[in-house]
C-alpha cells in the first residue's frame, strides 16, 4: 500500500481542485469569446482530425487545450469526491459530491454548444452558454464550499479576524475585475480582458463563501451583507456573457450593479473593523481601571 505523503492533505487537494475549476472556467471564457469553441472541426475527441494539433496559439489549439484541462480537473473532482466520502463529514460530502453529479449534465452542454452545434440550431447560441456557464459556477460553488469545510478546525484565527481579511481579498478583486468588466468602460472587452475579468471574480466568489460560512451565528448582519454581495456578483457574472442584448441600457444596468456590489462589500468590512475596535468609552474605561 503506498503511504500517503504528509504534506498532502484532503483540504490542500480540495483547494488544488478549486483552483483549477477557477482555471478552467476562466479558460473556458477566453476560448469562447475567441470563438475557438467552434474550431476543431466539431470533433471530439479529435481536433480536425488530429489527436494533438499543432502547438502554436490558434482556434484549435485553445479548444484542444480546453478540453485537455477539462478532462485533467474532472479527475481531480472526482478524487476530491472519493477522498470526502472517505472522510466521511457530511457537509464535505454533499458538496463534493454535489460537483461530481453535475459534471455529466456540464459535459453534455459543453458537447452540445461545440461539437453537436451544426446537428442542433440552437447549439450555439447564447441560452446554451448561460446553461453552460451556471452549472460551470454552480460546480466552482460546491468545490469553494468543499475547500472551506476542510478547513475547518485549521485556522489561527478567530471567524471575524478571517472574515475581515476574506471580505479585504474580496474587494481587492472587485476592484480588479472593475478594470476589465464590461459595465466599467475602462479597457476594451477583449477576450484576455473577459478572462482576467472571471478569474478575479471568481477569487471574489471564493472570499464571500468563506465569509458567509465563518459569520454563521457570529454575525447576522456582516453575514447577510456578504449573502446579498454574493448574489449581485454571480448577476454580474451572466450579463457579462452576452446572455442578454447588450444595449447601453443594459450596460448602465451592469455599472449600477457592480457599484452597488463596491458598496455592499465596502459596508460588510467596514462594520467588521468598526464592531472590533473598541469604542472611546471603553478604551477609557480600561485606562482607569489600570
Amino acid at each position: 500500500m503506498v503511504q500517503r505523503p504528509n504534506w498532502l492533505s484532503f483540504r490542500r487537494f480540495a483547494a488544488v481542485t478549486t483552483a483549477l475549476t477557477l482555471s478552467l472556467i476562466t479558460l473556458g471564457v477566453y476560448t469562447s469569446a475567441t470563438g475557438s469553441g467552434l474550431a476543431c472541426q466539431a470533433q471530439w475527441p479529435l481536433c480536425s482530425d488530429q489527436l494533438i494539433p499543432a502547438l502554436s496559439i490558434n482556434p484549435d489549439f485553445i479548444e484542444w487545450f480546453h478540453r485537455v484541462v477539462a478532462m485533467i480537473t474532472g479527475f481531480f473532482i472526482l478524487g476530491t469526491a472519493g477522498w470526502a466520502w472517505q472522510r466521511g463529514d457530511r457537509r464535505t460530502t454533499l458538496a463534493a459530491v454535489g460537483a461530481v453529479v453535475l459534471l455529466p449534465l456540464q459535459i453534455s452542454i459543453g458537447a452540445i454548444t461545440v461539437t453537436l452545434n451544426g446537428l442542433l440550431p440552437w447549439g450555439y447560441s447564447a441560452p446554451t452558454h448561460a446553461a453552460h456557464l451556471i452549472v460551470a459556477l454552480s460546480i466552482f460553488t460546491l468545490l469553494s464550499l468543499t475547500t472551506i469545510y476542510g478547513y475547518r478546525d485549521h485556522h489561527s484565527r478567530p471567524p471575524r479576524p478571517r472574515s475581515r481579511r476574506t471580505l479585504g481579498v474580496a474587494l481587492a478583486a472587485l476592484l480588479v475585475s472593475g478594470l476589465f468588466s464590461r459595465g466599467v468602460p475602462l479597457l476594451q472587452y477583449s477576450p484576455g480582458a473577459q478572462a482576467w475579468y472571471y478569474a478575479s471574480s471568481l477569487v471574489a466568489v471564493v472570499a464571500l463563501l468563506a465569509t458567509i460560512h465563518w459569520l454563521d451565528g457570529v454575525d447576522p448582519l456582516g453575514r447577510r451583507l456578504a449573502g446579498v454581495a454574493f448574489g449581485v456578483l454571480l448577476a454580474t457574472m451572466l450579463i457579462g456573457r452576452d446572455l442578454i442584448i447588450y444595449t447601453p441600457t443594459v450596460q448602465l444596468l451592469n455599472f449600477g450593479l457592480y457599484l452597488a456590489l463596491l458598496g455592499v462589500v465596502a459596508a460588510g468590512l467596514w462594520r467588521l473593523v468598526d464592531t472590533d475596535t473598541p469604542s472611546t468609552a471603553t478604551r477609557l474605561g480600561s485606562e482607569q481601571s489600570e
